[in-house]
């Protein structure tokens, strides 16, 4: 989410001292390793916010239609994947990573990076295209 190792770094030992002074606050409502996987989710939230990283919000978000399948048979892995990923913008990345690869709906992502739930679609769905365009090349 954060696309630099060392800010990674901080923020998950930040995560970890968090989770330390925060035992008192567990309420078992999760599994120990759901809640703090949402202490890490909500850290690199609030440092790419302090980044101020910018969302282009639409006003009108059309729907496109899903291209038929080439073809052609392409092989990805996830590390190019990932290569793509760390090339986009950091709100079409993270809102990408949490709905994609964290499992968040577009009504959480909007909650949590304080967006209306049709800008997380449309982040999600440029950063989709952005990516399969730059697999394809």
């Amino acid at each position: 989410m954060l696309r630099n190792e060392m800010d990674a770094e901080d923020i998950l030992q930040n995560s970890f001292v968090d989770v330390y002074s925060n035992l008192d606050s567990f309420n078992y409502q999760a599994t120990p390793g759901a809640w703090i996987k949402r202490i890490v989710i909500n850290n690199c939230i609030n440092h790419l916010k302090k980044r101020r990283i910018s969302f282009e919000e639409m006003s009108n978000v059309a729907e496109v239609a899903e291209e038929p399948h080439s073809s052609k048979d392409y092989r990805i892995d996830i590390n190019m994947i990932k290569s793509a990923m760390n090339l986009l913008s950091d709100g079409y990345r993270t809102v990408f990573s949490l709905y994609a690869i964290e499992g968040y709906d577009h009504a959480e992502i909007a909650e949590v990076l304080d967006i209306s739930e049709s800008t997380s679609k449309s982040q999600y769905h440029r950063a989709k295209i952005k990516i399969k365009e730059m697999l394809t090349q």
